[in-house]
């Protein structure tokens, strides 16, 4: 009897273990709910945020095949919280709001209706779609969205002629500016003769797509679809900024966890701790007064020190961790010279040999003890068949283990080497012609990781083989920026024109897309490895905010 009860008892536990190894895994929710509308009980792929009242960060998850949302209790702290949806065609019917208590679960079903206003809802991307005309005639428009959105120039009534007085305009605008912010760069030279046929060419075929000769589209809009399965395995945290105008280009974590962020616009660099959402900025010191404002490139020395790319004020600079001193260097004639700009940084290897690698409208590398400066000759060594030395310039800048340079050619299509002892170039062009690689990250094994803004695509440019392998992004006009590969072997990457980040296993070429809850025009992207899975960080150029990715499944 004894053997028959203890037979029992392990039999009721191999029962009931996998039931208790589910219910561990599964949060409890603090609110939770089902989405539906008129035309779907159960709309899969709807993003619901909900951000608490006074408060700076905001919460998204996304409802799974059966419509169901749920917040985990650990994301949401006791309060009243707005609630808001992201499904394009829809909109919340009336004002959601719920309150969260501890160790209660607040159950709210939404239901959704019909937009009156879809145009409002397209993505850049949707808007590309939607256009007619040739993608080249669309590629004009990516040199839009660095400063806003595509749907601006949809709804604009401008003809031709007045189209043309708005690109003469904007022209003159540096890149760190905003509609409500422009920054006039000073000493702008009149375009060519070449640039302004191509100027026209572009008005014109503007003024086709937009309103100025009738209040409505010629074309049907067209729109992508709601994520699924995979992809709505994730939650989203967005971390408001200080200042509303802030331009959180590049975003980076240091050894603390902590997430540091330059700013496109404005002469700030500031850092945020996730755990409380609070973020210090500090005041970078003007090196070029009249010229415009703000940074772009971000990196760590082997000290944790920060380093900037300051663009059109001319200098790179170094925050200090330890005094909270700024330390610049600025180019040699870059005072005399009111178009020149400094906008990538790379001292990762500083500890190797002493010497920092810069880009931007030249490449060049800097001894910072001497103040020495070493423009890059693109010519040297530059192998026979080799493409004209005047085709190479860089935009990306990034140093592999032993301090060489690798350039990622944003103007064509190669990957660009130079010896850190040499100083030789030798370049190689990506599998797909005129892909614009823009920016990247080395891996442990001296791999590079890139973005392939034209071509949508991201690659990998093995150093050591000296081969490039590519995947194409799946959604159409995502145009990512930049690309990283996280511990487990994923790469990563984000759309700056679809408002979505994409991560791709190389070992099966599937990817998966994530669906951000709001406009968000991504640059520079990075990945936390602490934490199981990898977390995804970038940083909202235009809204003003830092946005971490976690997967949940």
């Amino acid at each position: 009897m004894r053997r028959k009860i203890l037979f029992l008892i392990a039999f009721a536990s191999l029962i009931a273990a996998p039931h208790v190894g589910h219910a561990a895994a599964a949060p409890r929710a603090a609110i939770s709910g089902q989405v539906g509308s008129a035309d779907e009980a159960r709309m899969e792929g709807v993003l619901v945020s909900a951000k608490r009242d006074g408060g700076t960060i905001t919460v998204t998850v996304v409802t799974d095949a059966q419509g169901r949302y749920a917040f985990p209790e650990s994301k949401l702290s006791p309060g009243r919280y707005n609630l808001a949806i992201r499904a394009v065609g829809y909109e919340i019917d009336g004002t959601k709001t719920a309150e969260v208590a501890a160790g209660k679960i607040t159950d709210i079903d939404l239901k959704l209706k019909k937009t009156a206003d879809l145009e409002a809802q397209l993505t850049n991307a949707e808007w590309l779609m939607s256009m007619p005309g040739t993608d080249e005639q669309k590629q004009g428009f990516l040199s839009c969205v660095s400063c806003h959105t595509v749907e601006r120039i949809a709804r604009s009534k401008y003809n031709a002629d007045q189209m043309m007085d708005v690109l003469k305009r904007m022209r003159a605008y540096a890149q760190g500016s905003t509609p409500l912010r422009p920054q006039v760069r000073p000493g702008v030279r009149d375009p060519s003769p070449n640039q302004l046929a191509q100027m026209k060419k572009f008005a014109e075929y503007v003024s086709t797509v937009n309103l100025s000769k009738s209040d409505k589209w010629s074309y049907a809009l067209k729109t992508l679809p709601r994520p699924k399965g995979k992809a709505t395995k994730a939650i989203v945290t967005e971390y408001d900024l200080p200042r509303p105008e802030a331009m959180p280009h590049d975003a980076m974590l240091d050894s603390q966890g902590m997430v540091w962020y330059s700013d496109f616009g404005s002469q700030f660099v500031g850092m945020l701790d996730p755990k409380t959402g609070k973020a210090v900025e500090y005041a970078i010191p003007v090196t070029k007064p009249g010229a415009p404002a703000g940074g772009l490139d971000l990196r760590f020395d082997p000290d944790a020190n920060v380093w900037l790319g300051m663009m059109y004020q001319g200098a790179v600079v170094k925050l200090d961790r330890k005094s909270g001193k700024f330390q610049t260097w600025t180019a040699p004639g870059f005072m005399e010279n009111n178009e020149a700009r400094l906008a990538m940084v790379d001292p990762k290897h500083l500890n190797l040999d002493g010497k920092v690698w810069i880009g931007g409208d030249n490449e060049y590398r800097l001894d910072p003890k001497t103040n020495e400066w070493y423009t890059v000759d693109y010519a040297r060594g530059l192998p026979k068949d080799g493409p004209p030395a005047d085709r190479l310039g860089s935009y990306g800048v990034i140093s592999d283990s032993k301090n060489n340079f690798y350039g990622t050619n944003f103007g064509g299509q190669y990957i660009i080497r130079i010896d850190a002892k040499t100083l030789n170039v030798t370049p190689f062009p990506t599998p797909t012609p005129n892909s614009a690689p823009r920016r990247g990250h080395m891996d442990p094994q001296d791999r590079l990781w890139f973005a392939e803004y034209r071509g949508n695509m991201i690659g990998v440019f093995d150093t050591k083989i000296e081969r490039t392998r590519e995947w194409a992004v799946p959604s159409p006009w995502s145009n990512p920026y930049d690309a990283i590969s996280d511990k487990d072997g994923f790469a990563w990457t984000g759309g700056m024109s679809n408002d979505r980040v994409a991560r791709l296993n190389p070992k099966t070429d599937e990817f998966v897309e994530y669906l951000l809850p709001r406009t968000t025009n991504i640059r520079r992207v990075t990945v936390d490895n602490t934490t199981s899975p990898p977390t995804f960080w970038v940083g909202n150029n235009h809204g003003a905010a830092l946005i971490k990715v976690e997967i949940t499944e």
